[in-house]
């Protein structure tokens, strides 16, 4: 193998003549394009010969597993991996040849992209499809790591797929569409930490998907050179293939994840906090929930057939704690309930799956802010004027039913808002 100045495990300095260029997706996805690593890992391909198969679960140590993935992929060769779901083909999106080996495997996609791009997270997502409906974001969110494949529009001028080879866009993108995934199997996980640029996935095609290595080799054994064997997958059914559009989306292969459980996940959520969750934000909740359903003649508890979900949280509560006796009186005033609240601690999932997150106070969003810097676009006051709303705690009743009066004003303000 001729000496090309990159190291495995390392990058070591390019040799003389060769220049690193990397340029940066907007949120985050270090991508090497027209460079020194790119004409390396263009160039080379792997020979074909008899697959080498590691079987993960008798390696003393996974990471020289990944290690031995992340060189293979590299330097141009055609890897076989599991996933949650099934084993796929996988290969670096900078080695055209290799892109071209899963192409040719994955010739039976008709309607779809050839292959599938693995990002690692949502929010990489983005510096692929940066004109994303909110409603594909909200799945990306929910869904992701996991078992869906989302079909997104690519054609923003933005997009990264503009900075790869002609003859590699056309292999990842049909009718200016992206599959995305990102699946959860930790091999996978670990060799994208280490890699420089994406990687493509392929299932080639067969009867069904292949659950085991031995039904993937069987179908593309003689273009792999490594395969890593992993038993059987976890769910051994394909992943949920969905087309996002504006405000919908459409289940194009079923898979593990059901549709009713991608429309309850494709809900808007709507996050209330305050501090100790005890007063106001499940106050607003209650409110919302009730003057929400009035709009839409149904009860709270049909909302979320509806597509609204809801919650409520603190940013310093303490879990399981009941309402306090002054807002549960003000509920019952109000024609609400909150008999059945407990207090929850505001979390970073709770923070990651809330489209709309409505705080009691400017320090509440500050200090959101402050801890998840990634959500300030979904983080707003309550009131759209910017007031606080006053804490009530240890106050009397009548203090409580002001309090409720207050938030009831601002959720009415916001409510028109949301075109329900």
């Amino acid at each position: 193998m001729r000496d090309s100045g990159v190291s495995f495990g390392s990058i070591s300095r390019p040799t003389p003549g060769h220049r690193l260029e990397v340029s940066r997706g907007k949120h985050g996805f270090l991508f090497c394009a027209v460079c020194f690593v790119s004409r390396v890992c263009s160039e080379r391909v792997c020979l074909p010969m008899p697959p080498f198969v590691i079987d993960l679960k008798k390696a003393e140590d996974p990471r020289d597993v990944v290690y031995r993935t992340v060189q293979a992929l590299a330097e141009g060769c055609v890897v076989a991996l599991p996933t949650e779901t099934d084993y796929v083909v996988a290969a670096s999106i900078l080695n055209h040849r290799a892109v071209a080996i899963l192409t040719e495997l994955s010739s039976c996609e008709k309607d779809q992209p050839k292959l599938s791009l693995v990002v690692k997270s949502a929010e990489e997502a983005l510096d692929w499809a940066p004109a994303m409906s909110s409603l594909g974001r909200r799945l990306a969110r929910r869904c992701w790591p996991g078992p869906v494949a989302m079909l997104v529009n690519d054609n923003h001028p933005e997009s990264l797929l503009h900075q790869l080879p002609h003859q590699t866009q056309t292999s990842i993108e049909f009718m200016g569409r992206l599959r995305l995934r990102s699946p959860t199997h930790r091999m996978l996980n670990e060799s994208m930490r280490m890699l420089v640029g994406p990687v493509v996935l392929a299932e080639p095609c067969g009867d069904g998907v292949a659950v085991t290595i031995e039904d993937l080799l069987a179908r593309a054994g003689s273009q792999i050179s490594l395969a890593i064997d992993d038993g059987r997958t976890r769910y051994a059914q394909a992943e949920s293939t969905i087309s996002i559009s504006e405000k919908d989306f459409q289940v194009v292969r079923a898979g593990v994840v059901s549709e009713d459980s991608l429309r309850r996940l494709s809900s808007v959520m709507v996050l209330f906090v305050c501090t100790g969750n005890t007063c106001r934000s499940p106050m607003a909740e209650s409110l919302f929930r009730m003057l929400v359903s009035e709009r839409l003649h149904c009860r709270p508890d049909e909302l979320h057939q509806r597509g609204i979900i809801t919650s409520s949280a603190g940013i310093s509560a303490w879990g399981g704690g009941k309402a306090s006796n002054g807002a549960l009186e003000a509920m019952r005033n109000a024609g609400a309930d909150l008999t059945g609240h407990e207090s929850q601690p505001l979390t970073e999932n709770l923070v990651r799956q809330a489209d709309l997150i409505w705080t009691m106070t400017a320090s509440h969003r500050a200090a959101i802010i402050a801890q998840f810097p990634e959500a300030s676009d979904r983080v707003s006051m309550l009131s759209p004027d910017r007031i606080d709303v006053v804490d009530p705690i240890g106050g009397p009743v009548s203090v409580y039913r002001k309090c409720a009066e207050q938030i009831r004003g601002h959720l009415e303000g916001r409510i028109d808002t949301l075109g329900l």
